[in-house]
C-alpha cells in the first residue's frame, strides 16, 4: 500500500467518515463551515514504520487544527469591518504581486543577464573609484608561526622567517610542518592586523606606530614561541589595495547590472505595451 493510499485509509478510520463525497475525483476528508479539506491536501505526518494507531492520531490532530483555524478565519471574516478586510485584501494582493514580479525578474536575470566580470572591468572600476574604499582597519601581509617553547629548531626557524630569500621558503615550510603548532601565510593575502594580534602574547596599543617601526615580531608565553614576519602593511583611512576590495567590487558591479537589467526589463515591457495601445490614461 503506497503512502498516499495509507493516508486516505487512516483518515477514514480517524474521523469515521466514509461517505463525505468527492469532487473531480478528490476525496473529501472534512468540512468546517464552508471550507473543505481534501485528502490530497494533508501532508505526510509520519515516517515509514509508524504504527497505524499513531498515524491515525497524527492525522486526526492535523484535521482538528485545520478545522479550528478555518472556523477562526470564518468568524474573523464575519466580524471584521469592511475597511479592515479591504486593507487586508490590498496588502495580500500587493504581496502576491511583488512575489510574482520578483520571481519573474529572477528568472529573466538567470536566463539573460551577463554575470561574467572581466579582470579589466574590475581594475577600471577600482581605478575610477578607489577613493570610495578607505580602509577601516590596518591591514598586513604576514607570516605567522607558533612553536612549542622548547624545540631545537627554533633558532633556525627564526633565521628563515626573518629572511627575504624565496629560496629558503621550502626549508622553512618543511621545518614548520614538522614542528609548528601553527604556520600560516594567509595565502599571501591582505588580512586585518587585529586578526593577527589576538594570537600574540602581547597587547599592541598603537598599531600604526608599531607597523611603521617593525617588520618582525618575536614573543613567548609559558608554552609557545611566536614569530610574525610583516611583509607589507596599509594603514587605516588610506585607500584599500585592489586585491583587498576585489570581491566587494565584484558585488557592486553585479548589483549595478541587476539594477540596470531590471530597469531595462521594466522599460521594455512598458514600451511594448504602449506600442500595442495596451496602456490608456483617462
Amino acid at each position: 500500500m503506497n503512502r498516499l493510499l495509507l493516508i486516505f485509509v487512516l483518515v477514514w478510520a480517524a474521523i469515521g467518515c466514509s461517505n463525505l463525497g468527492s469532487q473531480a475525483g478528490r476525496e473529501v476528508v472534512a468540512k468546517a463551515g464552508n471550507a473543505v479539506l481534501y485528502a490530497d491536501e494533508i501532508p505526510v505526518l509520519f515516517e515509514d514504520g509508524t504504527s497505524a494507531a499513531d498515524s491515525a492520531i497524527l492525522t486526526k490532530n492535523y484535521i482538528t487544527r485545520w478545522a479550528k483555524r478555518e472556523f477562526l478565519l470564518q468568524k474573523a471574516n464575519e466580524n471584521l469591518g469592511y475597511e479592515v478586510r479591504r486593507n487586508i485584501e490590498i496588502q495580500v494582493n500587493e504581496t502576491r504581486a511583488n512575489l510574482v514580479i520578483y520571481q519573474y525578474q529572477r528568472q529573466m536575470m538567470e536566463e539573460k543577464m551577463d554575470t561574467i566580470i572581466k579582470e579589466n572591468e574590475l581594475e577600471t572600476y577600482y581605478n575610477n573609484n578607489g577613493s570610495n574604499f578607505p580602509l577601516r582597519s590596518n591591514i598586513v601581509k604576514a607570516l605567522y608561526i607558533k612553536l612549542p617553547l622548547d624545540i631545537s629548531e627554533t633558532a633556525r626557524i627564526r633565521t628563515l622567517a626573518q629572511a627575504d630569500d624565496p629560496g629558503k621558503v621550502a626549508e622553512l615550510e618543511s621545518l614548520c610542518y614538522q614542528n609548528a603548532v601553527q604556520y600560516d601565510d594567509f595565502n599571501e593575502n591582505w588580512i586585518a592586523f587585529d586578526r593577527l594580534t589576538v594570537e600574540l602574547p602581547v597587547n599592541i596599543d598603537n598599531e600604526e606606530e608599531y607597523l611603521m617601526r617593525n617588520t618582525f615580531f618575536e614573543g613567548t608565553d609559558s608554552l609557545f614561541t611566536y614569530f610574525v614576519k610583516l611583509r607589507d602593511y596599509k594603514l587605516r583611512s588610506t585607500v584599500a589595495p585592489y586585491e583587498y576590495v576585489k570581491t566587494d567590487i565584484e558585488r557592486i558591479i553585479l548589483n549595478n547590472r541587476r539594477v540596470g537589467f531590471i530597469q531595462s526589463l521594466e522599460n521594455e515591457i512598458y514600451s511594448d505595451a504602449v506600442s500595442k495601445n495596451s496602456f490608456t490614461i483617462y
